[in-house]
């Protein structure tokens, strides 16, 4: 059986309204056997956002990366792994943050 859809999925737990969304644009998916498998072509895009984080990691990743990690209360996960000038330009968005916004306050 194949799907092909768009879609967003939304994980609410608890008392609070944890969300992990992912949009899929198009994506072609087949079911076999109780596995769930990407078949179609490799140039799609998805988007996922985790809201309402709990838990942050950061931690080498290979030898050449450094891994962020972030984790809800309801269990979802999102991990990226960044090449070190990719993890620079993070870290310097946020020092910008701290001195120009109220965001830190």
């Amino acid at each position: 059986m194949q799907d092909r859809t768009t879609t967003a999925v939304y994980a609410r737990a608890g008392p609070r309204p944890d969300m992990l969304s992912l949009d899929l644009d198009e994506f072609t998916f087949e079911m076999n056997d109780g596995a769930i498998k990407h078949v179609g072509p490799s140039n799609k895009t998805a988007t996922a956002k985790l809201y309402d984080v709990e838990g942050v990691e950061a931690r080498e990743f290979g030898d050449k990366r450094i891994k962020l990690a972030f984790e809800d209360d309801a269990g979802n996960e999102v991990e990226v792994a960044l090449f070190p000038a990719e993890a620079r330009e993070v870290l310097r968005g946020i020092e910008v943050l701290e001195g120009e916004s109220g965001v830190f306050d």
